[in-house]
């Protein structure tokens, strides 16, 4: 166990090392303060990642990735958070990739992976509809099959950097006669087809993440499905389950806490320091033993592997739950202390953060404070995590 934890400190320090040498300054001005990042940040960081050969630190050595383990992946996450690298995007490397690469014919493999890998085109998952959330089995969007081709009808949206996706993978309706599960496929769609339109979704945050995407009449060759038709939903059970995993969001809270602690040691009330005030210090012990307590479960379920179908699924949905919370909670914590400050307009990235005192970290606190309320919506609402923990776990007690 010593020389396993010692391996990872020598791990730890090479990723950390490498990320000082090669992440360009610039490139964390957005992230570091909790904005989202564009494409051309996303792209740049990526493409010095892929030169190094980490794009895909999950990813077996086959398909170009690392084959990290758990602990390293997480390491690797925590290294690049902390230095305020640019969020890589989470649908080609962490979502689409693996679906790719276990249950994709070999023409798909060669086609997409490759581009992936490199960062030279970014996706767009089209799940979520109208009416139809978190409870995708009731998707209406509909691929009709026509000659060599689909032709894909319907609504998606929620998606996440859709208005510069090159490709998006959706779930589609190809058998209205069979149980709704059994009639879902999983097809990729190049978003230049003719026939798709991308509409902004403002949020609240003033930033633009989000987007509705309309298919009129759009041909999709066949050779696009990935798998047989009728398997999407075992697919999309196999991604939401490395989704909600990663939405356990360990990383992240990390630079959460980190933030938290730089605030509680540079804001004072009534004369003290955050931090010397014991009903601060006790919501910040807490804050961290919650997150220790979650990682605990986070790279214990990691390091299971791939898991499949009814196990996957209460598992997932725990991290998922909890990691949204604590989200929420470390958002509103960060709010709470800096107080007054927060209020400066510090909504843009471009705000220069150097006029104020609080300096590097005033802005982006009230910005993702307010994106972070959709935490427990995104990735399966809460309530629908309550119910397939419940379903899965409480069935026959």
């Amino acid at each position: 166990m010593v020389v396993e934890k010692e391996s990872n400190e020598v791990f730890r320090r090479m990723v950390r090392e490498f990320i000082e040498s090669n992440l360009p300054q610039e490139l964390t001005v957005r992230s570091g303060q909790g904005f989202h990042s564009g494409r051309a940040d996303q792209e740049a960081w990526g493409r010095i990642l892929f030169k190094k050969g980490w794009s895909a630190p999950a990813w077996p050595k086959e398909y170009g990735g690392m084959d990290w383990g758990a602990e390293q992946q997480q390491i690797f996450d925590e290294e690049c958070y902390l230095a305020g690298a640019p969020e890589i995007s989470w649908a080609g490397i962490r979502l689409v990739g693996p679906v790719i690469y276990t249950f994709g014919s070999d023409e798909l493999r060669q086609r997409f992976l490759p581009k992936i890998l490199d960062w030279s085109i970014f996706w767009g998952q089209g799940f979520s509809e109208p009416d139809s959330g978190s409870d995708l089995a009731s998707l209406r969007t509909e691929a009709e099959k026509q000659g060599d081709h689909y032709l894909v009808n319907g609504q998606k949206i929620w998606m996440t950097d859709g208005h510069f996706a090159d490709w998006l993978f959706c779930l589609v309706r190809t058998n209205k006669e069979v149980k709704n599960q059994r009639g879902i496929s999983f097809l990729l769609i190049d978003a230049k087809s003719e026939g798709i339109e991308v509409r902004p979704i403002p949020s609240i945050d003033n930033q633009n993440t989000l987007n509705e995407v309309f298919f009129t009449d759009v041909k999709v060759p066949l050779g696009n499905l990935v798998g047989e038709e009728g398997e999407g939903w075992s697919f999309a059970k196999f991604l939401l389950a490395n989704e909600r995993t990663s939405s356990a969001e360990i990383p992240r809270l990390k630079f959460y806490l980190g933030r938290i602690h730089e605030l509680a040691n540079k804001i004072s009330r009534d004369g003290s320091v955050i931090r010397e005030i014991d009903h601060y210090s006790d919501q910040i012990a807490a804050l961290e033993i919650k997150l220790m307590a979650l990682e605990a479960m986070v790279l214990a379920v990691m390091s299971q592997g791939d898991v499949i179908g009814k196990e996957a699924a209460p598992l997932s949905s725990v991290l998922k739950l909890r990691g949204s919370q604590l989200l929420q909670e470390m958002s509103q914590f960060m709010l709470d202390i800096a107080g007054e400050h927060a209020v400066y307009d510090a909504s843009s990235p471009e705000f220069d953060c150097r006029k104020v005192d609080m300096s590097s970290l005033v802005p982006g606190i009230t910005t993702d404070y307010l994106y972070r309320r959709a935490s427990t919506i995104y990735g399966g609402s809460a309530e629908i995590q309550r119910n397939i923990i419940a379903s899965s776990l409480l069935s026959g007690v």
